[in-house]
This record gives structure tokens, C-alpha cells and sequence, in this order.
């Protein structure tokens, strides 16, 4: 990892440290680097964790082709609110509290899909409201609007809480959304890496039966073992599944297949 510190680069009145990559290379070096005034709808937070997607990773080495250095990542960000602006009522200073990988959109419609939006404004690798460019959760502190910062329970401890920014609510959409959280019903998980297994986590504390299925034969122990589930399938084994067709619940919508395959899969 470089020592060398990067230039400060400027722009608002808050100067902030975080950790930068500056090449394709991906190797982070200390950055200084500005932050704008907490506005009136805004919260300041100050990081005590920061989880490692593998988002991270790919935006780092420019994997996607879309990078801008110097990029700070990070979007599973926790911490602690030191200041809040004049309008904010769901925050006090002493919070804990999270931000995810949104901080901005043009909030022109009534659905709250701000993950839609073709103006929305990631955590890093973004333009902000002001021009300035986004810089992520590898830092001291954040400076984002309320609308995009959740509060996290005093009983659930911070380093735990981080993943869950983006690898917990990746998850917990869909099975919400296609109203796969009903005691009893069963549903199939597609991939158990660092996504699934928060899926499997889910779906158990709903209630639901799960059956993993995987490439992987050697994780069946830690899906059935460590994590619950009540089933494992090697999806390569053509007996397998096809004993199991027709066993999940028939809400397991191809739809819904098809998203946690999407973000499960690999993870």
C-alpha cells in the first residue's frame, strides 16, 4: 500500500482524509480532500466502519470503465451523526447510523425508486448536486442528505451493521417486494457468497424454508450447518434438480429467481 500522501484536493470549506486509488493499479494512498457545510436537510457522520463490496474492487481498477481518479470508495458506511442541518427532524447528534450506496436523485416522481432515477447520485464515482465529485466511506467523515441516511439499531453493533448497506437491503428488496417473507413458504437461493448468505440469514428470520443452490458442492455444510437453510442443491447435478422441480413455493416467481440469481450468484 503507498505511503505517499496524495495532494488535497479542494473545493469546500471541510477538509476531510480518506483512502484514494488513483490509477487502474487500485492501490489506495492517504487523500486529502474537502466536503461541503452540513446544509439545512443534511447529516454529518462521522465513519466507524466502512464494508469492502466487491463493487469496491471493480470501481478501484476501473473494471467498468467509468472510473474518475481519485476515487474513494466505500458505501457501507456506519458512524455516529456529529451535526445535523436546521431542518432535520429524524436525526440528533449521537446517532448511529448508516448510508448506502445513493446519496442523491432528482425526487421528481411519487414511488421513492430512487435507484431508478437516470439523475441519481451514487455514494463515489458520482457528480454532486454542486458539480463536485462523490467521494465514498474509506474516509473520517460523510456529509449526506437525511433522505438517504437510515438509522441503525443501538442492539445491532456497528461492524456487523455495514453489510447490510448493500449486501443486506440487495436481498431484503426483493424478498419484501415479491412478498416471500410468509412463515412456511419455500423459496431457492442461487449462489451462496457474500450476498446469498445474507439472503439465507433473511428468509430464516421470516420464517421461510430455503433451499440453496449452488456450484459449489463443498459449502452445503456451511448452508445447512452455520446458516439454516433447510436444503442444498448442486445445480450442476441434473438429478438433483430435477427431483426438486415443483418442490419450492410457487411464489419463487421466475422474476424473483432471476433477481437473486442477478445478485447472489458469484458474490
Amino acid at each position: 500500500m503507498a505511503t505517499s500522501e496524495e495532494p488535497a484536493e479542494q473545493g469546500h470549506p471541510n477538509q476531510a482524509f480518506g483512502w484514494a486509488a488513483t490509477d487502474t493499479s487500485g492501490v489506495p494512498s492517504p487523500f486529502k480532500f474537502s466536503r461541503r457545510a452540513t446544509g439545512e436537510k443534511d447529516v454529518r457522520v462521522k465513519v466507524l466502519f466502512c464494508g469492502i463490496c466487491h463493487t469496491d474492487l471493480h470501481m478501484i481498477k476501473n473494471e467498468w470503465g467509468k472510473t474518475r481518479y481519485p476515487l474513494v470508495p466505500g458505501h457501507e458506511i456506519v458512524g455516529t451523526v456529529t451535526e445535523v442541518g436546521s431542518k432535520v427532524k429524524k436525526f440528533k447528534v449521537g446517532d448511529k447510523v448508516g448510508v448506502g450506496f445513493f446519496i442523491g436523485a432528482c425526487h421528481s416522481c411519487d414511488n421513492d425508486l430512487e435507484n431508478y432515477c437516470p439523475k441519481k447520485i451514487y455514494t463515489y464515482g458520482s457528480t454532486d448536486y454542486d458539480g463536485t465529485a462523490t467521494q465514498g466511506g474509506f474516509s473520517d467523515f460523510m456529509v449526506v442528505e437525511d433522505r438517504y441516511v437510515v438509522r441503525i439499531p443501538d442492539n445491532l453493533p456497528l461492524d456487523a451493521a455495514a453489510p447490510l448497506l448493500c449486501a443486506g437491503i440487495t436481498v431484503y428488496s426483493p424478498l419484501k417486494y415479491f412478498e416471500l417473507t410468509k412463515p412456511g413458504m419455500h423459496i431457492g437461493v442461487v449462489g451462496l457468497g457474500g450476498v446469498g448468505h445474507v439472503a439465507v440469514k433473511f428468509a430464516k428470520a421470516f420464517g421461510v424454508k430455503v433451499t440453496v443452490i449452488s456450484t459449489s458442492p463443498n459449502k452445503k455444510k456451511e448452508a445447512i450447518e452455520l446458516l439454516g437453510a433447510d436444503s442444498f442443491l448442486v445445480s450442476h447435478d441434473q438429478d438433483q434438480m430435477q427431483d426438486a422441480m415443483g418442490t419450492r413455493d410457487e411464489s419463487l416467481t421466475q422474476s424473483l429467481l432471476f433477481t437473486l440469481f442477478f445478485h447472489c450468484l458469484g458474490c
